[in-house]
């Protein structure tokens, strides 16, 4: 089966995700793609396709966006991408993979250990910093952002929406930051198809809108304790690929 059709695939099942967790999709798609694709091009194409995804959630539920939290969070994220632009990183699959495996930690710690609450403005800054250094450099910032919501008094719809602004502002970045770098030197060609873009674009607004919809059956409490569960079992995984790929480096 030709490869970019199974990503395509992946990208409305993961949408799907994100739409009723308001994470773990992009998690569970930046795999994926890095399975078929080379470090810089996954943070391309997993910047594209997430960046539809979340914009069209936030539409959904505009209604429930907290504008005041972004309004901090963008405080702390405009500086964090000044320095990830000075440094220029770009990790190893390994690293990658590790990096994806182990961001579900934070959602575990005790509630009186490093608690985030994204209503206050400070620790907002910090997450909008978190987040932006995060999505720059593992390509995936879920777990973090969610380290700073999972414990607010905000309800499901409330978190799923700001979250999905915040998303869609670090994914641009992200396409900018390894998309120039990358027609600079080594060119385009390692992306997929234009048809595969094109595709993506109702693939993932469909896949929101379903994940969206059976948001509505989930209670608040139910909501986050099954987001914990989730990331952490695709967290395993990634962590297990991640250490295979250092040993077959080490060989």
């Amino acid at each position: 089966m030709n490869p970019f059709a199974l990503i395509l695939a992946a990208a409305f099942f993961t949408a799907v995700i994100s739409g009723l967790f308001g994470m773990a999709g992009g998690l569970v798609f930046m795999g994926v793609i890095a399975v078929f694709l080379g470090v810089a091009e996954a943070m391309v194409v997993h910047g594209a396709v997430q960046s539809v995804s979340n914009s069209s959630r936030a539409w959904m539920l505009r209604g429930d966006v907290r504008w005041d939290i972004l309004g901090w969070t963008a405080v702390g994220a405009v500086p964090a991408a000044g320095l990830m632009l000075a440094v220029a990183f770009l990790p190893s699959k390994a690293q990658l993979y590790l990096a994806l495996g182990l961001l579900p930690l934070l959602l575990w710690l005790p509630r009186g250990w490093l608690a985030g609450d994204a209503e206050k403005p400070g620790h907002a800054v910090l997450c909008g910093a978190m987040v932006m250094g995060l999505n720059l450099s593992a390509g995936v910032a879920g777990p973090a952002l969610d380290f700073f919501y999972v414990k607010t008094r905000l309800t499901r719809q409330q978190i799923v929406a700001t979250k999905a602004v915040t998303m869609f502002a670090s994914h641009l970045v992200k396409i900018v930051y390894f998309g120039v770098p990358l027609a600079k030197s080594a060119g385009l060609s390692g992306l997929p198809p234009l048809w595969f873009f094109v595709a993506a674009v109702p693939v993932s607004i469909a896949g929101t809108y379903v994940g969206t919809r059976l948001l509505r059956r989930f209670s608040d409490m139910g909501f986050k304790r099954y987001t914990r569960w989730l990331v952490t079992g695709i967290g395993a995984v990634y962590v297990w690929r991640g250490l295979s790929l250092l040993d077959l480096a080490l060989l």
